[in-house]
């Protein structure tokens, strides 16, 4: 069905695995494409409820396939409009956990898609480079937007001016790294947190992913007014009754994502 990427459900997780090793997973036209396909299915399966990106072999992924773009003539707004910024705004409006599994290099765009995931779990090997600016281009695919919410203004400044490369425990230590896994039991540490996520309530999760990111656009006083809107949605969920029933039968919840 995929040329270019994997797509496997365990545990209730959809993982989603850039497949171009010998290319450092780097993107091109096809892998966008599939990649929107996958997340999309991700999205409409009942079945998955957290989704895993990652890469295969040593990268995570290293940008653009600059052998799909070479030329004096490339529309750069065309590429950004009409395959990057399609696939991070999937990855923002699929209402369930999305988690970049960083098991090595990612760089330029690879960068980007990863701070557009919800959380960045990373490989103690793993590192993260803002290159664009070492062929004089600008930070993309939503750059200029997450980094500077995640690590500040500053930090982000630093990063995007002179693409020094962020180790796994620097990324952990300013917050770009949720967590970090030794390599060796990386996979395995990867699959049972997204396990776990995949045990919580869905639904919730969806609406606080929509909440926070709408947030970060509304005033304080529409952004209250939304809490109490999505509140009430939450408040209807199978997973709300089940939270209280166990709450008050003193047993752990066995919430269904409904």
């Amino acid at each position: 069905m995929f040329e270019t990427i994997r797509y496997d459900v365990e545990d209730g997780a959809a993982k989603i695995t850039m497949n171009r090793p010998d290319k450092f997973n780097a993107f091109t036209g096809r892998m966008h494409a599939e990649l929107m396909n996958a997340l999309k299915q991700a999205g409409k399966d009942d079945k998955v409820r957290c989704i895993v990106l990652t890469g295969a072999g040593k990268a995570f992924n290293a940008g653009q396939d600059l052998a799909d773009v070479q030329g004096e003539n490339v529309d750069f707004g065309g590429l950004l409009r009409n395959g990057y910024n399609p696939l991070i705004l999937q990855l923002q409006r699929t209402e369930k956990p999305v988690i970049a599994a960083v098991n090595g290099v990612a760089a330029g765009a690879g960068m980007s898609i990863a701070l557009a995931c919800d959380l960045r779990l990373v490989s103690d090997k793993a590192s993260f480079v803002n290159v664009f600016v070492n062929i004089g281009l600008v930070p993309d695919s939503g750059g200029c937007y997450f980094l500077p919410r995640i690590v500040g203004v500053g930090k982000a400044l630093e990063l995007a001016m002179t693409g020094e490369k962020v180790s796994a425990e620097e990324a952990l230590r300013i917050g770009l790294a949720s967590k970090v896994y030794p390599h060796e039991s990386f996979e395995a540490d990867v699959m049972a947190y997204a396990a776990k996520l995949a045990k919580m309530p869905t639904k919730g999760i969806g609406l606080i992913k929509r909440t926070m990111y709408k947030g970060l656009t509304m005033s304080l006083e529409q952004t209250l007014e939304y809490e109490a809107y999505v509140q009430e949605i939450a408040g209807h969920t199978e997973d709300y009754k089940e939270g209280v029933q166990a709450f008050f039968e003193k047993r752990p919840p066995v919430f269904r994502g409904k």
